[in-house]
């Protein structure tokens, strides 16, 4: 099997924590859905103590790094948003 090195796919990585408030799954969601981005993996639990702190995990294909960078700096931004880190992901795909 052939790999090129070149060819990749690369997938934006986010993971938020938040108040668990009702308004912060939809509010996370549009900034994704406003620029035509739909989750390739979304993932979401209220844990901690006391559940006191939802954690949202959520992998979009496609997007590249200036825009993800752009959108974290949104997501922190949001009521009820503690923390946002970013990463990417990227996967060869053979010929």
């Amino acid at each position: 099997m052939f790999f090129s090195p070149d060819v990749t796919t690369t997938t934006a990585c986010f993971a938020v924590e938040a108040r668990p408030e009702p308004g912060v799954m939809p509010r996370v969601l549009e900034l994704f859905a406003k620029r035509g981005f739909v989750p390739t993996q979304w993932h979401s639990s209220v844990g901690g103590p006391g559940r006191g702190q939802i954690s949202i995990d959520i992998q979009i294909e496609g997007m590249d790094g200036a825009l993800a960078e752009y959108i974290a700096r949104c997501l922190r931004q949001l009521a009820d948003v503690d923390s946002v880190l970013i990463s990417e992901k990227r996967y060869a795909q053979s010929a």
